[in-house]
């Protein structure tokens, strides 16, 4: 004889239907699954967002680059101009 209850006694106060068990482990597998999925996404961000630190560091480091380059041509120009004038 098969029974709808996951208990021994079906009509005991701790006897919980079949039915329910189910859904409560349906609910779980889907809580868990959703919990992975969260943990997924949140590595994704983060990947993203340290990919996009680098980009900025990157072009933080050119900028400063080109402007030092920049300093150094302009300081190597103006003492030249003023000390080649001759009359």
């Amino acid at each position: 004889m098969q029974y709808d209850t996951a208990a021994v006694d079906s009509f005991s106060s701790g006897a919980t239907s079949i039915d329910i068990v189910r859904q409560i482990r349906m609910s779980s597998q889907n809580y868990q699954d959703s919990i992975k999925q969260a943990a997924k996404l949140q590595k994704e961000e983060q990947k993203l967002k340290e990919e996009l630190e680098k980009e900025n560091k990157k072009k933080l480091e050119d900028e400063k680059k080109k402007a030092d380059t920049e300093k150094k041509q302009k300081s190597s120009e103006i003492p030249s101009a003023t000390g080649t004038k001759s009359e």
